[in-house]
């Protein structure tokens, strides 16, 4: 963005007009998923027949998470420069996701003894059958952890970008990044200015695609309705109220946690970000808000290199809806299977959860899986037996899906206060409405409002904001051209910078 001159700055006084609301992401995007649960209810043929329109926008999302993913690690790796600092946001990363998971489901256990869910079902096993419970995990068998670690290393890049393995990818930026550190910026710097420039296309891309994002939370709420139903809730009336208060109790733990550790006040963040978070309710899906997720916890004040470290991370290591669900759900199979679990097989049983808890994300029936690994790992109810959840497993995805994304934002901001790559002040200024970086208003589409931004606060004194929060600013990166220097022995091509 250029500095406007001085009678820019004084035309810029007059207030601005108010958006209208139905140009509002947040309003046309409620308003498609209450018609798409409308279109689902009264005709569900219809609605069932609409699923290729969220299945579509969820691609678009995926065709561009992977190389976002590499470039926002790779440039706020090599914008903090420093390989130990990336070290240990992973270390505090990945113990923090483990505390959270772990005490999503000892939380779970807690909720599905006290609730007894399943208790009075008595369900005969010899009603059941395998091929339902199939059908949904594809034949898959859950891994161990010694094949979970080992799929995080790549055996080809190109491989894990068309894959979108966003662990693999994850795992290839860190060594870039770091690599990048290891040679010098300075040497490196072609690379870095190609890619904040692929970036910035990448951010725009994302702003295109996110104006059919109502069309999308339409197609894929109106199947979900017409395929499930709205009668299956009386079906699993008491999981899904033990599953959904649970889930109330927990988020307000982690507005705690929120509180209490970055000093960020959690309603005022999920207000910020209302429309990712209804986006997500309404395809089911948290990867379908990753790219403007990220973008938007480092315009309140997060690092670049911070998030991109923690939100992929966590969307497989910190699946605390996840976790709620597996633990209650396995307590309410026992329960109706006739089985009262002791402290030791639900100790056990927590150990087995908390396994193959990890890595669920982007795996189909990955809770089956888990909960399958947990129930031939106990011996208490046959296996076949998860299939009693089949009707009410898209029912949670709701719960899911917002616990999951709260709890990565969370995540988030706590490893950030801990590395002091947290900015308070930037934070309120996002919370107020004011985009802090330019690539945050080409993401989210705002570049207009946040050059009428910008003109109101360097009239009133202030500093201009930074290309990307966490990230290299543009008097950082020179401007290479391409020149023709003449030699002794002819003409040359020569790249030169200033």
């Amino acid at each position: 963005m250029k500095i406007p001159d001085s009678s820019a700055l004084k035309a810029s006084s007059a207030p601005s007009k108010k958006k209208p609301l139905y140009r509002s992401l947040f309003f046309q995007i409620l308003i498609a998923v209450v018609a798409g649960v409308l279109i689902g209810h009264f005709w569900p043929d219809l609605g069932s027949q609409l699923r290729p329109l969220g299945d579509g926008f969820i691609q678009l999302i995926k065709m561009i998470i992977a190389p976002l993913i590499f470039l926002v690690i790779v440039t706020g790796i090599s914008a903090v420069g420093d390989v130990k600092a990336v070290g240990r946001v992973g270390v505090k990363a990945l113990l923090y996701f483990t505390a959270a998971t772990l005490f999503a489901l000892v939380f779970g256990l807690v909720v599905g003894n006290v609730v007894q869910p399943g208790a009075g079902l008595n369900i005969d096993p010899s009603t059941l059958s395998q091929e339902a419970l199939d059908a949904k995990t594809g034949h898959a068998a859950p891994k161990d952890a010694a094949a979970f670690i080992l799929d995080i290393i790549p055996t080809s890049v190109i491989g894990a970008f068309a894959s979108n393995s966003l662990l693999q990818v994850l795992f290839f930026s860190v060594f870039f990044g770091a690599a990048i550190v290891v040679i010098g910026r300075d040497r490196c710097m072609p690379v870095i200015s190609l890619m904040e420039t692929v970036l910035e296309l990448i951010f725009k891309i994302m702003s295109w695609i996110m104006k059919v994002a109502p069309i999308g939370a339409f197609g894929a709420m109106a199947f979900i309705i017409g395929q499930y139903g709205l009668d299956t809730l009386s079906t699993y009336a008491m999981l899904i109220a033990a599953c959904y208060g649970a889930a109330l109790v927990f988020i307000g733990l982690l507005f705690l946690v929120a509180w209490g550790i970055a000093r960020v006040p959690l309603w005022q963040f999920l207000k910020y970000t209302r429309e990712e978070f209804l986006l997500a309710l309404g395809t089911a899906s948290t990867e379908a808000v990753m790219p403007r997720i990220m973008t938007k916890l480092t315009n309140a004040g997060c690092s670049r290199a911070t998030t991109g470290l923690v939100v992929p991370t966590g969307y497989s290591f910190n699946l605390d809806g996840a976790a709620i669900y597996l633990s209650i759900s396995l307590l309410f199979l026992a329960q109706a299977f006739g089985h009262n679990l002791d402290l030791g097989q639900q100790l056990a049983a927590l150990g087995v959860l908390l396994l193959t808890s990890k890595g669920m994300a982007g795996v189909p029936g990955s809770s089956f899986l888990a909960l399958s690994a947990t129930a031939a790992a106990l011996g208490i109810f046959p296996v076949a037996g998860v299939a009693l959840l089949l009707g009410a497993d898209r029912l949670m995805d709701s719960m899911r899906v917002v616990v999951n994304l709260l709890g990565n934002c969370v995540a988030t901001f706590v490893v950030s206060k801990w590395e002091g790559q947290f900015d308070r002040s930037v934070m309120v200024r996002a919370f107020r409405g004011e985009i802090t970086n330019h690539d945050s208003a080409i993401m989210l589409g705002v570049e207009d409002d946040f050059e009428d931004q910008e003109l109101e606060r360097i009239s009133g004194g202030g500093q201009p904001s930074p290309k990307f929060r966490g990230g290299p600013n543009p008097e950082d990166i020179p401007e290479f051209q391409m020149t023709r220097a003449a030699t002794s022995t002819g003409s040359s091509a020569a790249i030169h910078h200033e």
